[in-house]
């Protein structure tokens, strides 16, 4: 409450209501901070100008019943290159950026030296339902993004389908960064969950936290 009214001083990384800055370090506020810009469009908006993507607004528009897609940005790329430009929702676009910068890359240099400079995926909108479900994706909303493989600053690629079960240091490369989307994303899901997954990891910002 005190900080809140304004009363005591903090530093903005430790002020619970001061936007989330997306390059400083992760701290135990970031989840409550990225949870606050969940129906904050102008706070998401002020901490995704800080994420260092390259990115333009999404008018708001209805493209298909029940598959609105809202306060939403076409990424085009970040400090890594895309094998295509994606949309999100201001939410996860922010959510990708704290992967990118502080989870990602920090893996890829632990295990490989060298940054990852390419990531392939396989598209964040698709107005469909979970699986047999009635329950509309995260993806009718554009508010999840599906990762498939990576390419390293020498070239070396690493994909989700073939390295999970392959050499002791992509697979471990791999199961660093599932970590570091959970401590990102909401749900993240990989070749642990089901079949399905075999060949990507699922990362969204819907209301369940999943970590698999």
């Amino acid at each position: 409450m005190a900080v809140w009214r304004g009363w005591v001083d903090l530093p903005p990384r430790w002020n619970p209501w001061a936007p989330l800055d997306v390059r400083e370090s992760p701290n135990p506020l970031t989840p409550f901070k990225l949870w606050r810009l969940r129906d904050n469009r102008e706070l998401c908006e002020q901490a995704l100008a800080t994420s260092g993507l390259r990115y333009a607004a999404v008018p708001d528009s209805l493209p298909a019943p029940d598959c609105p897609i809202e306060n939403s940005v076409r990424i085009q790329r970040g400090a890594v290159a895309f094998n295509g430009s994606f949309i999100a929702t201001c939410p996860l676009a922010v959510a990708y950026a704290l992967f990118e910068r502080h989870g990602l890359q920090s893996a890829a240099q632990e295990i490989y030296g060298q940054p990852v400079v390419r990531i392939e995926h396989y598209g964040s909108f698709a107005c469909r339902n979970i699986g047999q479900s009635n329950r509309r994706s995260q993806h009718a909303r554009a508010n999840a993004l599906d990762i498939a493989g990576f390419r390293l600053r020498d070239g070396r690629r690493i994909t989700v389908a073939r390295d999970w079960k392959g050499s002791d240091r992509d697979a471990r490369f791999l199961r660093l960064v599932r970590d570091a989307a959970c401590r990102s994303f909401n749900t993240t899901l990989g070749p642990e969950y089901n079949r399905a997954h075999h060949d990507h990891f699922h990362l969204d910002m819907g209301l369940y936290r999943m970590c698999r």
